[in-house]
């Protein structure tokens, strides 16, 4: 870990900070027709003298605090933030993101910071690399092979881009807020970590497996677990405090990001989870119950990624011209994949359900157990469900609904048979759709 290394009275680390607040000020209020201008003109002033670089350094990553702590404070999360960057600058701005959001994590315990957080923060690979905060823009210039000018104009291009998010609902609670009361409450599922760790496992043979018979059966056993998993959760939270909903946030972005979204709000309505899209953002909001988003959250991934490799073998399509009708297509091929999923999960939900209010119960290596039916859990599905909904009316008292065009009846067919063979065809003893 890099440590900020403080050197009292220095004359140029004295000069530095105005000289990056003034820059950034000009840069953040440049109407975009002005942008370029204030970019160089902020960019040489930072980068003018080799003697002034060190104290440039130290100021940038001091300012992190502030710049992504207000990111922070308004909602986002480290996986929000380079999103944003990914889909609008480059990927030494990206770089430079990770750098910043690891400057300003020196400020939090791991220990303080939630699952989700950490989480996203080992996907990132956060690390204050670097030696000490005066040598970082050094350093990260000869990583990249940029010169000072250049360095410059991407941080501020970058502070800008930060410095424009407007606020967002809340998906968890940011470094240093206490987490809610009913998370604090919330008593996990005995045996929790192994049936999420099964259910990864068996999504990744299906995702890997040549053979679709295999990758269907893999998948319907997945969904039986994630299903399973959230009838014993609603069921202990029964005996329990009270669990209340929670939300995470999953990237969506183009090409075809339509149906990539309504693939998502299939698995998460099977799941009893609701979905809300941010399109300009290129995420998508899901509310549910703990342990039933982490199990969209894998379905989903799984999902697309054969979705997208069946689409791939599909090929290019043509007209009877010769122009290309491939976009169109792969756009209805998404679509019906989407549509179907939403059929055959809802259908293995309501089927796990039946059996477990019967008092059947599925052990976690695919056995089944006979118990004595327990009367609570449909009232317990109905409650769950219910509080998701308000949950979604406080976070997002204003939605509206959006329709997706299919104009490829070719690419309909083709997803829909890609969705069959995707999932949910089990074996015998397994969840048939």
């Amino acid at each position: 870990m890099g440590k900020r290394r403080q050197h009292g009275g220095a004359g140029a680390n004295g000069s530095a900070g105005p000289l990056l607040d003034q820059a950034l000020r000009a840069v953040l209020t440049a109407p975009e027709d002005g942008l370029d201008l204030a970019l160089d003109t902020g960019a040489s002033l930072l980068a003018a003298s080799a003697g002034q670089w060190p104290a440039v350094s130290r100021a940038l990553l001091g300012h992190a605090d502030t710049a992504v702590g207000r990111c922070w404070s308004a909602g986002w999360r480290p996986a929000d933030l380079t999103r944003v960057v990914r889909r609008e600058l480059k990927p030494v701005h990206l770089a430079l993101a990770v750098d910043l959001i690891a400057a300003e994590g020196r400020r939090h315990p791991a220990a303080a910071l939630d699952r989700r957080w950490q989480e996203q923060l080992r996907e990132l690979e956060t690390e204050a690399w670097w030696p000490d905060d005066e040598a970082y823009l050094a350093a990260f210039a000869h990583r990249h092979r940029l010169d000072r000018f250049a360095l410059a104009t991407a941080a501020l291009e970058l502070l800008r881009t930060w410095g424009r998010l407007p606020p967002i609902a809340p998906v968890g609670p940011a470094p240093g807020q206490a987490p809610r009361v009913e998370h604090r409450a919330r008593r996990p599922v005995p045996g929790e970590p192994r049936m999420l760790s099964r259910i990864r496992a068996l999504l990744a043979k299906a995702e890997s497996t040549e053979y679709p018979e295999e990758a269907e059966a893999l998948t319907a056993k997945a969904q039986q677990l994630i299903a399973q998993h959230s009838i014993d959760e609603a069921l202990l939270a029964v005996s329990a405090d009270r669990d209340a909903p929670a939300s995470l946030r999953i990237g969506v972005d183009n090409p075809y990001e339509s149906p990539k979204a309504m693939l998502l709000d299939a698995v998460a309505a099977a799941n009893r989870c609701r979905v809300v899209w941010a399109k300009e953002f290129g995420f998508c909001t899901i509310i549910g119950f703990d342990g039933d988003l982490d199990g969209v959250e894998l379905l989903y991934t799984s999902l697309l990624v054969q979705a997208t490799a069946a689409m791939n073998r599909s090929g290019a399509r043509q007209h009877l011209d010769g122009a290309s009708r491939t976009k169109a297509f792969r756009q209805s091929f998404l679509v019906a994949y989407a549509a179907r999923i939403r059929e055959r999960l809802t259908a293995a939900t309501e089927q796990a359900t039946s059996a477990a209010a019967a008092g059947r119960h599925l052990r976690e290596d695919g056995t089944e157990e006979q118990l004595v039916p327990d009367e609570r859990l449909l009232p317990a599905l109905a409650a769950r469900s219910e509080a998701v909904d308000q949950e979604v009316g406080r976070m997002f008292p204003k939605l509206v609904s959006q329709r997706v065009r299919v104009s490829d009846g070719e690419g309909w067919a083709a997803g829909r048979a890609a969705a069959d063979r995707a999932a949910l065809h089990g074996r015998a003893g397994e969840i048939r759709g």
